[in-house]
């Protein structure tokens, strides 16, 4: 298998790390800020977009391979890795408003079901092995 719907996923949410990086590097630039967030709002939601997707995209993105890499990928598997780019989107547009707001809501949801999703196929997977 070549991992089709996982290398898709992955290099998309690798774009979109990369974005989310030089979001963080503008900032401490404009800031002259070189550790932590310097008091700064904006760059404190900055560093916790990018922070927020470091902690999650690698499991999800595990788990995917490793469901991809135990059975045929699926239709499933692609709407499973869409959701997660898309949640990430969400997620990192509603860090950069601010607050309690929808974007940041689908984004959290988005990421968190597909884990739970992710994680339940994964084991049923291993167990029907």
């Amino acid at each position: 298998m070549h991992l089709a719907v996982t290398l898709t996923t992955a290099g998309l949410l690798g774009l979109l790390y990369f974005i989310l990086s030089i979001r963080v590097v503008q900032v401490r630039g404009k800031l002259k800020v070189n550790l932590g967030d310097g008091g700064d709002d904006m760059l404190l939601s900055r560093i916790r977009a990018h922070a927020n997707f470091a902690e999650y995209v690698p499991m999800l993105l595990i788990l995917m391979a490793l469901i991809e890499l135990s059975v045929e990928p699926s239709l499933w598997l692609w709407a499973l890795g869409a959701t997660i780019v898309v949640a990430r989107i969400a997620h990192a547009v509603g860090m950069a408003r601010g607050g309690g707001n929808p974007f940041r809501v689908i984004g959290t949801m988005g990421t968190w079901i597909p884990l739970v999703i992710a994680s339940v196929w994964a084991i049923a997977v291993g167990h029907g092995s």
